[in-house]
């Protein structure tokens, strides 16, 4: 059975075993060390309880989470929040992703969102047009802002609109 949820702190483990790879492997993320579980389960608690966060649960294992979170610190950007989203790479391609970052999108709407907003690796063409699938339109390019594995990196901003 599957089912989409929200998160856990015992789903901490699962989630940083996720992340790692992609931490460890790619420049999907900016990150140059993976989180603990320890960590990663302190990062769940601080977000989860303010913004929605959630896991895709397939047979008691998890295969995918997202979340949103402030996207700026600023007052005035309160209703603005950044949108994250990442699945065991086993799970691709069979719509989890989508299902997921759907119900995120209804979460953050009914809890007052206004903007989403997408910080996508701009050479990771899969999650930019993931995100234009959804509704997302590019908004904003920055050059050679990030440096990981010997080289630098641009970053592409995509903002959906509520």
């Amino acid at each position: 059975m599957s089912m989409i949820r929200p998160v856990h702190l015992d789903d901490a483990a699962a989630i940083a075993t996720i992340y790692a790879d992609y931490v460890e492997h790619t420049t999907i993320s900016f990150e140059l060390a993976a989180p603990t579980v320890q960590q990663m389960g302190e990062r769940i608690a601080s977000l989860a309880n303010t913004y929605p966060y959630l896991v895709y649960e397939e047979d008691g294992m998890i295969l995918g989470y997202c979340y949103a979170h402030a996207w700026k610190e600023r007052a005035a950007y309160s209703h603005t929040w950044e949108t994250t989203v990442y699945l065991a790479p086993h799970a691709k391609g069979r719509g989890i992703g989508t299902a997921l970052m759907q119900r995120l999108i209804a979460d953050s709407r009914a809890a007052g969102c206004h903007v989403l907003i997408a910080c996508i690796t701009d050479e990771n063409s899969p999650s930019r047009a993931f995100h234009e699938k959804l509704g997302f339109c590019k908004v904003s390019h920055f050059s050679q802002v990030g440096h990981k594995f010997g080289h630098w990196l641009d970053v592409t901003d995509y903002q959906l609109v509520l």
